[in-house]
């Protein structure tokens, strides 16, 4: 155990001291937005690939996040004081996921899927035409509170490496069976006393919170937002889908793979071609569903398990 958790410790900690070696502010940046799209890969992940439940609404945490720590420094706060506005903007997404969450989940079929959409979009007028709390259309601009990217560096990987560590905790405890159970059939899970409607809200929770977090940390970093942006269905929820069925759904290291895939072919084609990337990564994403239809993770653990079962079964053929 101490062996196994020094091994998966080494990597971390290159990790952290990679700023110390790398300083190119370009470098750092595609870093970071890794690392934020792994977070939000592995919070959508929770919900739509371990769950079962399919959002394709989650900018509407992502903005809320976004918004409440916009408003915080709107309202006369510092930038460094508005950092407070991860947990807050987290809480808020939680908040707003729990009243959806407790009408829809009550329903069986798209309900909970189409919902969610729908509020996304609704948020988005919202923030568009409530001029006195949001700026409307023009958005709100603030001088960040970092000059150095290695400190928000620093912060996405922790958030990223807490939300990474948060799900596979709960994957490993009965509320992650409990989850699958769900995912796998949810009238047989009904069947066995388990309140589906209450763990799928504990999953849409626990996702909508680290979403919330991300769209925080996206305010706190670019120093701009606008209703446009974060609470864009195909830039923001979509994405997150796409990135998830990428690398694998319903693997720890799926949204991973798929998070720095999208943004290295984003980058390439925004230094080389200059368009066409969404193209691109549409046609990136079939070749995926054609030959690797787990995902590239998910496709590679199923081809592992298929050789160790073969392993498995020579020694009981020699042994016959």
């Amino acid at each position: 155990m101490v062996k196994k958790a020094f091994l998966a410790g080494i990597p971390l900690a290159l990790l952290v001291l990679f700023p110390l070696a790398i300083k190119n502010p370009y470098v750092l940046h595609l870093l970071i937005m890794s690392l934020l799209w792994i977070l939000l890969g592995q919070s959508w992940n929770l919900l739509g690939g371990y769950t079962g439940q399919v959002s394709f609404g989650h900018a509407a945490f992502f903005g809320v996040g976004a918004y409440t720590s916009a408003i915080l420094v709107k309202s006369g706060l510092s930038p460094a004081a508005a950092w407070s506005g991860l947990l807050l903007g987290g809480i808020m997404a939680a908040l707003l996921a729990s009243v959806i969450g407790w009408i829809c989940f009550r329903l069986r079929g798209p309900y909970f899927a189409l919902s969610v959409l729908a509020l996304s979009e609704v948020l988005r007028l919202v923030a568009v035409n409530w001029k006195q709390l949001t700026n409307g259309a023009e958005g709100i601009l603030y001088i960040p509170a970092f000059t150095s990217k290695a400190y928000y560096y620093w912060i996405i990987l922790a958030l990223a490496a807490v939300c990474f560590g948060v799900i596979r905790v709960v994957m490993r405890s009965k509320l992650g069976f409990y989850f699958l159970s769900i995912r796998e059939d949810q009238d047989c899970a009904e069947s066995l006393g388990i309140d589906t409607t209450k763990y799928k809200l504990y999953s849409l929770l626990i996702s909508a919170f680290f979403t919330g977090v991300a769209g925080s940390f996206y305010m706190n970093y670019l120093g701009f937002i606008d209703p446009g942006i974060v609470f864009s269905v195909h830039d923001i929820s979509v994405m997150m889908i796409l990135v998830t069925m990428l690398g694998g759904v319903a693997t720890m290291w799926g949204p991973a793979v798929g998070a720095v895939l999208y943004i290295l072919v984003s980058e390439l084609f925004r230094v080389w071609v200059k368009s066409g990337h969404l193209i691109f990564f549409g046609v990136l994403i079939i070749v995926i569903i054609i030959f690797f239809p787990q995902g590239i993770v998910g496709t590679i653990n199923q081809w592992r398990s298929g050789r160790r079962q073969r392993r498995a079964a020579v020694p009981k053929q020699e042994a016959a």
